[in-house]
């Protein structure tokens, strides 16, 4: 690949030149902002790297230029203390980073390979709907969505606390054709059971003590939208009796009313807790359950389908970098693994709180462990030559390192050698690929 380093210092292109042909790659060099246009509108380069202030220009003028005709190609700007401000401005013209001097030469390679990647599509989010995964269960869950959607009954959602039921539930009004009428979310975990009435169906003016005006429920505000009844398990016995006949009749009386509502909106539901269990225990309606599920989505929890981790955290550090005016760009290996080999009792949402720490934590261009909770980092798995981390018996072992051996370099011929991708599809950090490769003979 070949690099463009623009600075008007002389001793500064030399050292970052020889820096950079040491690591396989080619490199140009200009001393102006003159200079370097000619050199951008007549070479193609796969990376610029270039001082903030010249001579004649900055790097902030080279880049609108170099933006008129080459809007990926990543552009890095290197700035003294002074000029940060400047080199802020130039993020949000288009720069892709900016770099402090005196530049860390190691970290500096780390921070060109990242872009490099990221330009070769070896970091790839897929994304639906806000619901970000690219494993194989993350893209039946997607189908299924786009499928039920276009439907008009009943759906239960079903997943452990923080796997995003409310995300596939909005997916769904989304894509439905009720997506131009309200989505309306209530969880029944928070309501108090002697208000349950009162918070779906309303009221009517002096229909109670207080009630000084007519109030509007839930039912009533969805309209011909989506009522999203989230944590339907924690809902008493009597209001799932009421609940039940509103569904089945289609209207409702506010309290203390005298004229039936019909009920336009479609209803979707959502639990963490086992309701078919619940139902044998009688802690739950069984006609009510029938009611409720007539089309089922089951989402898996993190731990079974932790090929998404690196996307998800990719996703969140973006969020919270901005959110926290962060300059950081990615996730160093060794912190990567940690988070992989994690089981996440929590989901997504315990991995999106523990991304906002880090980032927080972080003064550096990259997560690294001591940014992430301690109970993480001991529950880290130091032997990376376990056959897929799986626990088996010594004599079990020599035939699952050959499968395992035949796996991987199967994968890293179908990426065509592409370690990320193919430490990506076996769901382990390029890290532990790296390590097996070498145990196997396979580098």
């Amino acid at each position: 690949m070949r690099i463009l380093l623009i600075d008007d210092e002389e001793s500064i292109l030399k050292i970052i030149k020889t820096v950079l042909e040491k690591e396989g790659f080619e490199v140009d060099t200009a001393s102006s902002k003159r200079e370097a246009i000619l050199k951008i509108k007549t070479q193609n380069y796969g990376l610029i790297l270039s001082d903030y202030r010249l001579e004649d220009g900055t790097g902030s003028e080279i880049l609108k230029e170099f933006r008129k005709i080459d809007k990926t190609t990543p552009y890095i700007i290197i700035t003294a203390y002074g000029s940060i401000n400047g080199a802020v401005e130039a993020i949000k013209e288009g720069a892709n980073h900016y770099i402090p001097k005196p530049i860390d030469t190691d970290n500096l390679i780390k921070i060109i390979q990242f872009f490099i990647d990221k330009t070769n599509n070896v970091i790839e989010v897929e994304e639906f709907e806000g619901i970000v995964g690219k494993s194989k269960k993350m893209q039946e869950i997607f189908n299924e969505i786009t499928i039920v959607s276009k439907s008009e009954s009943s759906i239960l959602i079903e997943g452990e606390s923080g796997t995003g039921k409310e995300l596939v539930a909005k997916a769904i009004h989304k894509l439905s054709r009720r997506r131009d009428d309200p989505f309306i979310a209530v969880n029944c975990s928070a309501i108090p059971s002697d208000l349950f009435e009162n918070e779906f169906f309303g009221h009517e003016k002096g229909s109670y003590t207080g009630a000084n005006q007519r109030e509007i429920g839930k039912i009533e505000l969805a309209g011909e939208g989506t009522l999203f009844l989230d944590e339907i398990g924690e809902m008493p016995l009597y209001m799932q009796a009421k609940l039940l006949r509103v569904l089945q009749e289609r209207e409702f009386y506010r309290i203390g009313g005298k004229s039936p509502i019909p009920m336009r909106c479609r209803v979707i539901s959502a639990t963490n807790r086992n309701l078919e269990k619940m139902v044998e225990n009688k802690e739950f309606r069984e006609d009510l359950f029938y009611r409720i599920n007539v089309i089922h989505i089951k989402l898996p929890p993190l731990r079974e389908r932790k090929e998404d981790i690196p996307l998800l955290a990719k996703k969140f550090l973006e969020k919270f970098s901005i959110l926290n005016d962060k300059n950081i760009i990615g996730i160093d290996d060794d912190a990567m693994d940690i988070l992989m080999n994690y089981n996440w009792p929590g989901n997504v949402r315990q991995l999106e709180n523990v991304i906002e720490r880090a980032v927080v934590l972080c003064q550096s261009e990259f997560i690294k462990p001591e940014h992430l909770p301690k109970r993480l980092r001991e529950q880290q798995n130091d032997e990376n030559f376990k056959p897929f981390n799986l626990d088996v018996k010594s004599k079990e072992k020599l035939n699952l390192f050959e499968i395992e051996k035949n796996i991987i370099l199967k994968i890293l011929q179908e990426e065509n050698f592409n370690q990320t991708r193919t430490a990506e599809r076996l769901g382990i950090s390029r890290k532990q690929l790296r390590t097996k490769m070498k145990n196997y003979g396979l580098l």
